[in-house]
């Protein structure tokens, strides 16, 4: 007796799900972004803009972020000959990302770009890039701001500059006169110390013509197998930075031994070590004994890349979110046409705005150093905004995966990585009690600042009494003196959402820049996303509307 056939049976339909968030333009599709960028100086970027966003809404972008993310950075000590080479093998994925990031310019527009709104430019492609993959983002900004830096020492700088700005990537373990392009990852803090780099006990023993010799241990190394290290160690006048090679110049391995790789929460397609040091050449960048503030002007660089980082990464978890409520539905209506949702969506939206709107006015600030105003405001906005960007984007990637519901808190969502991605901004360049006390420093070091900070809400705050209050009370709050340093966290978050609501303003639709004033006078901003009355009103990008369904008021 022939046996039963079985037939297959299909026990669900595939319904109500988002089609795959892809294709378009985040260039062309973003008009915040388009309008601050021709606003602040940076326009002509847009050929090159363009082409980014199209790469960075695109599937294959997508794939390769989850692929470089997935699996991640492996040690390997030895080869199979037992010779040490401490090397770090990363997923095919990542070295295409690298190739693409660095081809795009992302490192080195800044400093090629022989025309005004430079650094503005470079911004739109670093906001954009980080949309898609952030772990790159890391190596590429320590390259970026590792220029600035190197030019105190005009032999380093001859021998690594035309490497570090060239638009390519060249992974091999080389001296860096035999590479096409050249990377450089930082090492700076120790585990006895952190943040506190004044603890740092590494050890440097000079060799001769500005060279030494290190020993110690660095807790962190961010990017280990770049193609140089700025570290800092202790040399006869005192703690100094120091520039390492991976190779030296014969071609042979500096003994720069990578002891673990970090298993971080995320940033996982970006390997971070604990290194040693024995015996490990290296050069001197800038004065001896003046290693701190060498290496904190490479940080006012690298902590503006976060400020325009995190709007980017805004932009991404609310272009999820607004996908996703634009085509599911529940209660018998989508999702974008929920009064709730609508509310949350239109305060994600507000958020991003204002956070975009104020990365891209400090990165004219950061063009214009020539002019001393400019110069001072971006010393004090710098911390100002990076310590509010990090604080907001934590929550903003929490609330936007909360609209896709457990669809955004599985891995296949970009939303999980994006989570996850979230805090280490926060942490890298300066935590938030760190980020806080330089504002203060600032402060006390170049009183203008304030000046010059103050001088950039008056036009705003002419205009707009609320804002014009907030000001005064800002300005009380500052001159109390005493007991700053434990205020210094609220001070802070009450100087960025002054500066937001200053420039929604004067830059914003008026119902969204009354909206952000309002609630900045009212202490509401940094609250939850949201349920204010008639915020699901609030005007959004055309791109926005169309996708949440929402209507102009």
């Amino acid at each position: 007796m022939d046996a039963p056939t079985l037939q297959p049976r299909i026990t669900h339909e595939v319904a109500n799900q988002p089609p795959p968030c892809t294709g378009g333009n985040a260039w062309a599709s973003d008009a915040v972004l388009r309008a601050a960028v021709a606003r602040e100086g940076g326009g002509w970027i847009e050929p090159r803009a363009h082409a980014l966003g199209e790469l960075v809404a695109d599937e294959r972008m997508q794939r390769l972020a989850a692929q470089a993310n997935r699996y991640a950075p492996e040690l390997r000590t030895h080869d199979p000959s037992g010779r040490r080479i401490d090397a770090v093998e990363y997923h095919p994925a990542y070295h295409e990302l690298m190739g693409l990031a660095l081809g795009a310019g992302l490192h080195s527009l800044a400093w090629t770009a022989a025309r005004e709104g430079a650094f503005v430019a470079r911004a739109a492609l670093n906001y954009l890039w980080n949309q898609g993959e952030n772990g790159t983002a890391c190596p590429v900004t320590m390259t970026f701001a590792a220029v600035h830096v190197l030019r105190k020492e005009p032999a380093l700088a001859q021998a690594w500059e035309a490497r570090l700005l060239a638009e390519a990537y060249d992974p091999r373990p080389l001296p860096v006169v035999e590479k096409r392009a050249a990377t450089v990852g930082m090492a700076m803090t120790e585990k006895q110390g952190g943040s506190d780099l004044r603890a740092n006990a590494t050890r440097a023993e000079s060799a001769g013509g500005g060279a030494y010799l290190l020993t110690g241990h660095k807790w962190f190394c961010s990017a280990p197998m770049s193609d140089g290290f700025l570290t800092l160690a202790r040399t006869e006048g005192g703690l100094s930075c120091l520039l390492v090679p991976r190779s030296l110049d014969d071609g042979t391995r500096n003994p720069l031994l990578i002891q673990r790789l970090k298993d971080k929460l995320g940033n996982r397609s970006n390997a971070s070590a604990e290194i040693e040091y024995d015996g490990t050449w290296a050069r001197r960048v800038g004065e001896e004994g003046r290693g701190i503030a060498t290496i904190i002007e490479m940080a006012h660089l690298t902590r503006f890349d976060i400020v325009v980082a995190n709007a980017g990464m805004m932009r991404a978890a609310l272009a999820q979110a607004l996908h996703h409520c634009a085509h599911r539905s529940a209660f018998g209506r989508r999702l974008a046409e929920q009064p709730l949702m609508r509310n949350v969506l239109a305060d994600l939206a507000l958020e991003w705005e204002a956070a975009t709107l104020l990365a891209f006015r400090l990165a004219r600030a950061f063009d214009r150093q020539a002019d001393e105003r400019e110069r001072l405001l971006a010393r004090i906005v710098t911390p100002v905004a990076k310590y509010w960007a990090c604080k907001r984007i934590n929550a903003f990637a929490v609330e936007a995966m909360e609209c896709l519901g457990g669809s955004g808190y599985v891995e296949e969502s970009a939303l999980a990585r994006l989570y996850r991605e979230a805090p280490v901004n926060g942490i890298w360049e300066g935590s938030g009690n760190v980020i806080s006390l330089d504002v203060l420093r600032s402060i006390e070091k170049e009183p203008a600042c304030l000046d010059a900070f103050f001088d950039e809400l008056a036009e705003a705050a002419a205009a707009e009494p609320r804002l014009a209050r907030l000001a005064d009370a800002l300005k009380a709050e500052l001159a109390e003196g005493g007991t700053l340093e434990a205020r210094a966290r609220r001070v802070v978050e009450e100087m960025a959402v002054a500066m937001q609501a200053a420039l929604m303003a004067r830059h914003a639709a008026p119902c969204r820049g009354r909206r952000v004033h309002r609630d900045a006078a009212g202490g509401r901003l940094g609250r939850l996303f949201r349920h204010a009355p008639g915020a699901h009103r609030l005007r959004l990008s055309a791109r926005s509307r169309a996708a949440a369904g929402v209507k102009e008021p």
